[in-house]
């Protein structure tokens, strides 16, 4: 408990000399609750109370209703300033990234650590699925890990990525509580991350398995006590901040994570039953009795909350905040964040188990000098990494697309010049919005021609209005997160033939857009696509993993565990020997023949594939079409396939 300025011998502060309370509150955010396990209504109602105070809402991994967009910097902003990129990257469009004063990458949650995201396929309506890039009644569930991050070196590309997207918004990492999460921590910050938040086991909604919340995750005190050393004795705390959640009620949870050494802190639950929520404890079985996590109509009927009512809370949450800092002198939470010094063991009379807990290890002081910062203090010029070559095409075209003229332009791109795109998407999407939500498409054009070998994420978060057409090779993640334009890569002159020419988990999350790749890639394409066309020829292990929409081509050999989890979309696979059967991930999918009207979708992008590309491969096929289309398989999921036979089927059998 916080020792009291008397027992230190020191006078307390007049609570009328304390911080203000619209001051403290602006430190605050709601926990990361997607719209789908929360109804529109509570949804926005949480973002319009945060966006009131000051505060910052977290709209969670299930995207945003771009409507909500247009509101920003308003007098009622119903847009949710922190935005989230989870491992199922969905809602994940350039318009939702420019639209982030804050963009936080969710490795795990507190409620549920070493799970992924997931939402009942009752839950996923035609607007829930509209917003993700899905199929509505299909349970959404994120992978526990990020298909593009498997060391921090993948994580710290990321981090680079965002930034690169939207240079206007900070770049947090979500954590979660754990042994040793002090040194994940610091990893965090030397990837040029601005925050990095840990999250406690004592949050979750009822949309986490009940498992999971009772027996997973650790307090958030461990986690935050463990990073605040680390960050401290590794010199990175002064750069970045510390953001904390997990069941934080009062403005004594407040105060005890700002002595451990925490910047901000969140409200999850506690918001929730600020605008009503009555813990019915159905929010997966879409029946919340009050509207606040429901997508059924009859029962969002019956939300009554308001944005007044969550920010009252708040409010007294940060006055309690202001009667704690006076009543151990302190004028500021400034002068408190991290000094565990201030605190001291309580003893309480029942249970007496509790007295056996030792938490004299959460009060040790770092093994730094005293001068040593112990909060967050200023970014330093590092954490704003710019791309050379990404800036300057994003100068030189954006006028063109914006004005509706046509535009070439020509560079040298070597493998050190990495997202090459994100910003120009980025401004696309700020200006023009997401065509498939609602957006309109740029009149103007831009293509760009690279030479030479593109670094990693060559293509990211490309918009429409922009081609990119490389001569060479790129690394991984082509395409990843690209809400349109077109993409072309093909190999050079010299090239001795069956090149490979882009690496691992690329189209990774892509909602939209084209792809054409004269060559080989590696595994993971089209992971989680959402409405992208892609075109190859020749791809490794796990394609078209997670896929929810578009329609991908394989004109070569294909990798094991094609279409794992996939349940949108489509891939054809040329393959004479029929060896795809034995390659699909058959869980999901099945693998027939294409029928005229499927044929006829392959055809017209092959053809494509072979004029942009000048693919000696696909000029082969079209050359003799009669004798490839009998070697091309079409990969969907079984429903879809049930679907249509039933609806083949009814109309053979109606009446003439």
């Amino acid at each position: 408990e916080p020792v009291p300025a008397t027992e230190r011998g020191l006078q307390p502060t007049p609570v009328e000399d304390v911080e203000p309370a619209t001051s403290i509150v602006q430190r605050f955010f709601t926990g990361a609750m997607s719209l789908g396990a929360l109804s529109p209504e509570a949804h926005e109602t949480l973002a319009v109370a945060m966006n009131m105070l000051g505060g910052t809402s977290n709209c969670g991994e299930g995207g945003e209703d771009p409507a909500r967009f247009a509101t920003r910097g308003s007098e009622h902003d119903r847009n949710s300033r922190a935005k989230q990129v989870a491992s199922g990257r969905f809602g994940v469009t350039p318009t939702y990234l420019a639209m982030a004063d804050e963009l936080q990458i969710k490795i795990a949650q507190g409620s549920k650590p070493g799970e992924g995201g997931q939402i009942p396929g009752h839950k996923v309506t035609e607007v829930i699925a509209r917003l993700r890039h899905t199929q509505p009644g299909v349970p959404l569930v994120s992978p526990p890990p990020h298909h593009d991050i498997y060391s921090i070196e993948d994580l710290a590309q990321l981090i680079y990525d965002l930034k690169q997207v939207n240079p206007m918004a900070t770049v947090s990492v979500k954590l979660v509580s754990c042994d040793n999460v002090g040194t994940v921590a610091a990893g965090v910050i030397k990837g040029l991350a601005d925050k990095v938040q840990i999250a406690g086991a004592d949050g979750g909604t009822g949309a986490s398995p009940l498992s999971s919340i009772k027996h997973a995750g650790l307090p958030w005190e461990l986690g935050v006590a463990d990073t605040q050393r680390t960050l401290v004795e590794e010199r990175l705390r002064s750069r970045a901040r510390v953001q904390v959640d997990g069941g934080f009620k009062t403005g004594r949870d407040v105060l005890m994570a700002a002595l451990l050494g925490a910047d901000e802190y969140g409200f999850g639950t506690s918001a929730m039953l600020a605008e009503g929520c009555i813990m019915a404890r159905a929010c997966h079985r879409d029946t919340c009795p009050v509207g606040v996590a429901t997508q059924r109509t009859e029962l969002r009927d019956k939300f009554v909350g308001s944005h007044e009512m969550v920010a009252t809370y708040l409010l007294f949450v940060a006055e309690e905040v202001r009667q704690g800092l006076a009543e151990m002198g302190a004028r500021s939470l400034d002068e408190v964040v991290g000094q565990p010094g201030l605190l001291r063991e309580r003893e309480v009379d029942s249970p007496a188990r509790a007295n056996m807990a030792d938490p004299a290890g959460l009060l040790v002081e770092p093994d730094a000098p005293a001068e040593a910062p112990r909060a967050f203090v200023a970014p330093e010029s590092i954490q704003a990494p710019r791309g050379e070559l990404g800036d300057q095409v994003c100068a030189d075209a954006f006028e063109s697309i914006w004005d509706g003229t046509v535009l070439n332009l020509k560079y040298d791109i070597a493998n050190t010049d990495r997202t090459v795109g994100a910003r120009l998407g980025g401004a696309i999407g700020l200006e023009f919005g997401d065509p498939v939500l609602g957006g309109t498409k740029p009149s103007g054009w831009a293509s760009v021609r690279f030479t030479g070998q593109a670094g990693q994420s060559f293509g990211t978060f490309l918009a429409d209005g922009a081609e990119f057409v490389l001569t060479g090779e790129a690394n991984d993640y082509v395409g990843k997160g690209m809400g349109g334009g077109r993409i072309i890569i093909r190999p050079g002159s010299d090239d001795a033939g069956d090149p490979v020419l882009a690496g691992n988990t690329c189209l990774y999350g892509a909602t939209g857009g084209q792809v054409f790749i004269a060559g080989g890639v590696g595994e993971r394409f089209a992971v989680r696509n959402s409405g992208a066309d892609a075109v190859v020829e020749g791809v490794g292990e796990h394609a078209c993993e997670y896929m929810t929409g578009g329609t991908v081509v394989v004109l070569g050999p294909t990798g094991l565990n094609l279409g794992a989890g996939m349940t949108g979309g489509e891939c054809f696979v040329l393959d004479e020997h029929a060896e795809i059967l034995a390659r699909i991930n058959g869980q999901l999918v099945d693998a027939r023949r294409p029928n005229s009207a499927q044929l006829d979708r392959a055809y017209a992008l092959i053809a494509r594939h072979a004029e942009v590309t000048e693919s000696a491969r696909a000029r082969a096929l079209l050359a003799d079409w009669h004798q490839a289309s009998h070697a091309l398989w079409r990969v969907a999921p079984r429903d879809e396939m049930s679907r249509v036979e039933q609806t083949g089927s009814a109309k053979a059998g109606a009446p003439a």
